[in-house]
């Protein structure tokens, strides 16, 4: 089995895919691998796309690489191969986003991506830091988690879905704010699992384990 973590210059990049390197030795669910060659990912068992810094930005980034953007679509829309969104590159899955100025995302789950607005005025923004994570389903990659785990969080903008049972998870931040979102085989977190410890590291584990 092959877990491919898009290469487009994120700046998490390598941390993502030590990370799951990790959790795949331990659970011998074979190599883990950092490209942005289509043909490679056409290939995949499984696909992670990684994410820091602005929507737009990384949007451009995607779009800068050949290929890529049409093979994302024809390996996780079309094969159902098991897709994971970290951070911005979960934010990517929505319709649009409005981080300087309205820019179009890849539109597989419905919403829009705006700036967080907590209604406590004391809180900073961005959200930086650990947050307790509010479990809405028994889905796979939540098997071991339970509700008041918690995720770690660097973000000044969240996702607001259109279908309200296609967020999994949400943490109070002044308000509730989506943690995680998903559908079919599309699986994507706001916060950091290789920045999580061993609530990141369980979630990647079960994300390498699951058979949507």
């Amino acid at each position: 089995m092959t877990t491919v973590v898009i290469d487009y210059g994120a700046g998490n990049l390598r941390s993502v895919a030590k990370a799951l390197g990790t959790v795949a030795a331990e659970s011998r669910a074979g190599e883990v691998i950092v490209s942005d060659d289509p043909t490679v990912i056409r290939r995949a068992n499984r696909i992670v796309l990684p994410g820091v810094g602005a929507f737009a930005d990384c949007k451009k980034g995607l779009e800068s690489r050949p290929g890529v953007i049409d093979a994302l679509a024809q390996s996780v829309l079309e094969a159902g191969r098991p897709f994971l969104g970290i951070c911005v590159g979960m934010q990517l899955m929505a319709t649009e986003g409005v981080e300087y100025g309205t820019h179009p995302g890849l539109d597989w789950i419905k919403g829009k991506v705006v700036k967080l607005t907590p209604d406590d005025p004391g809180l900073k923004i961005p959200q930086m830091g650990w947050n307790d994570l509010k479990l809405r389903s028994a889905h796979p990659v939540f098997a071991g988690l339970e509700s008041g785990d918690h995720g770690y969080f660097v973000h000044s903008y969240h996702f607001i879905t259109d279908r309200p049972e296609d967020v999994l998870a949400a943490v109070d931040y002044g308000g509730e704010i989506t943690a995680v979102i998903g559908r079919d085989n599309l699986i994507g977190v706001q916060f950091h699992p290789e920045k999580s410890q061993k609530v990141g590291l369980k979630l990647l584990a079960n994300f390498l384990a699951w058979k949507p």
